[in-house]
């Protein structure tokens, strides 16, 4: 019962935010990517994220692209457990009960520089590479609640008949990015990229457990009242443990952490085709707890947060390969792949071993300049995740999706275009069966839309 009650005040702890990507990976870093994600081999400004080596072919100068996105998300999970049944807002008559959480990111800001002179390019990126937003569930999650109604029923030989609680949690995460490097035209078809990222993670994590009542036949009492009731009737040393929790549970983890990531790139022209490929290498990360999690435990999810330690929170190494074709001046045909190496990455306890297999992500799309100032784009992305029943959880989860985008670049002057797109996710479900309890499942799943406008200035 002891450690029930904790688990259902930590777990909301491992909640994370990724707009477009892999599991921990923003992809989306610009508008240019919204209205077509397929960018690994455009030669782009935007390029100094998604294929820096082809930077170095636009024109020589000074190049500044300054992107806001707008993100919103839900998070749905649809769970099924008997003991729902007993709980006092819940319908006696169903198991299943829906928990929903909505995830808002207002401000999504990247900047990308970039300085071309004859055979090289000086480059810059100020973005956010992971994370980027907050998650919150004003009904607490189904993890949390069943864990009452656990207890609930198995103090029903004390006379408990039911349940009331209120649980909350809230996320709130971000990965600040800033990537520094250099392109060289190697011969004038061919050019290599190498630069550093460092990453600067922030996140708050927030759960509060309150109001715990118990029915009985005289009604509903508060949890700290039943215990002291049934410790006078002589239950008190199958209860005394969980006396600490009588008046509900209270619990903030804030985490901080840097890392540091080489990256490569290569960018070759032939023909009408263009071709380019990057390597971003593993950035490690130790996220510090400060929490009110005080006292080591036997549960592994409060351990994760206790106060003082270094949580490992890798960014998994991305290789992406792209090309592009362009059968017309005005059109240009766009098509990448994405490989996250998760399984190498190092997560807490080891989680990234209970993936069946690495991230992956197929893209294409197409751009056309309908005038020598308006630029119409449109493409898509499919993501597969190597999620498990192992792995997925509803505190924090993915699930396989494909996407869509499209948007315009007008041309206000020689030096100055803006840009808009929009781009959205449909995601699958995914359901998990306990494997102890048939009885006890859950259904996953999300949506995402993404709204933004920038504009690039070439001086």
């Amino acid at each position: 019962m002891r450690k029930g009650l904790i688990a259902l005040a930590v777990f909301m702890m491992t909640t994370g935010s990724a707009w477009a990507g892999g599991i921990l990976t923003n992809t989306n870093q610009s508008i240019d990517f919204l209205r077509n994600p397929a960018r690994d081999a455009a030669i782009g400004l935007d390029g100094v994220y998604s294929n820096p080596a082809g930077v170095v072919f636009m024109p020589e100068g000074f190049h500044l692209g300054i992107n806001w996105q707008y993100a919103h998300q839900t998070r749905t999970i649809t769970s099924t457990n008997p003991v729902f049944q007993m709980g006092r807002k819940n319908n006696a008559e169903s198991p299943v009960k829906i928990f929903e959480g909505v995830a808002d990111a207002p401000i999504i800001p990247s900047i990308q520089i970039a300085y071309n002179m004859e055979n090289w390019s000086l480059q810059a990126n100020l973005s956010v590479p992971g994370g980027g937003g907050s998650c919150e569930f004003e009904d607490g999650l189904g993890s949390f609640e069943s864990v009452v109604g656990n207890i609930a029923a198995m103090l029903a030989p004390m006379g408990a008949q039911g349940y009331d609680m209120d649980g909350y949690m809230k996320g709130r995460q971000y990965y600040y990015g800033v990537q520094i490097g250099a392109a060289c035209k190697v011969t004038p078809n061919l050019s290599l990229y190498g630069g550093l990222r460092m990453l600067y993670g922030d996140a708050t994590y927030k759960a509060k457990i309150s109001n715990i009542q118990v029915k009985t036949a005289n009604g509903y009492i508060d949890f700290g009242s039943y215990l002291q009731a049934i410790t006078a009737a002589g239950y008190g040393e199958q209860v005394a443990s969980l006396q600490k929790y009588g008046d509900g549970v209270n619990l903030l983890c804030n985490q901080t952490g840097i890392g540091f990531a080489p990256i490569l790139g290569v960018d070759y022209k032939i023909g009408k085709f263009n071709f380019a490929a990057k390597y971003e290498f593993r950035t490690q990360i130790r996220m510090k707890n400060e929490s009110t999690v005080n006292e080591a435990s036997a549960l592994d999810a409060v351990n994760k947060y206790r106060d003082g330690e270094n949580v490992n929170e890798d960014m998994p190494a991305l290789l992406s390969i792209g090309v592009q074709y362009s059968p017309i001046d005005i059109v240009r045909i766009n098509a990448g792949w994405h490989h996250f190496f998760d399984k190498d990455a190092s997560w807490y306890n080891q989680s990234q071993d209970l993936l069946k297999h690495n991230t992956n992500e197929f893209l294409l799309g197409a751009e056309w300049d309908t005038t020598e100032n308006l630029t119409f784009s449109a493409g898509g992305q499919i993501t597969r995740y190597g999620n498990t029943d192992e792995y997925i959880n509803d505190m924090s989860f993915v699930v396989n999706s494909y996407s869509i985008g499209f948007g315009f670049s007008y041309k206000l002057s020689k030096k100055v275009a803006v840009k808009a797109a929009y781009f959205q996710t449909y995601y699958g479900d995914y359901d998990r069966t306990n494997a102890d309890n048939p009885q006890v499942k859950d259904s996953f799943t999300r949506t995402n839309r993404v709204f933004g406008v920038g504009c690039q200035l070439d001086l």
